[in-house]
């Protein structure tokens, strides 16, 4: 399955901002960011498909999953 991957601000340094990520079937969001090295405290806020999702969410093949990092500001 295929699953295009967005990452966002500081996630992106040193690895990419869209990329397509081939996976198992069972793929989750926690398994994408264990592959990419991204802490889970590193990706607060999660979106598939434009949707709300936490790492535990399934990904399903075609999928657009989006990864932000904590929102800082004042």
């Amino acid at each position: 399955m295929k699953v295009t991957v967005k990452l966002f601000a500081s996630l992106s340094r040193g690895r990419f901002a869209v990329g397509v990520f081939e996976g198992e079937a069972t793929l989750t969001v926690r398994d994408i960011l264990a592959s990419l090295k991204i802490p889970e405290e590193e990706a607060s806020i999660i979106f598939i498909n434009g949707r709300h999702e936490d790492a535990d969410a399934a990904l399903g093949d075609g999928d657009t999953l989006a990864v932000f990092p904590p929102v800082g500001g004042g």
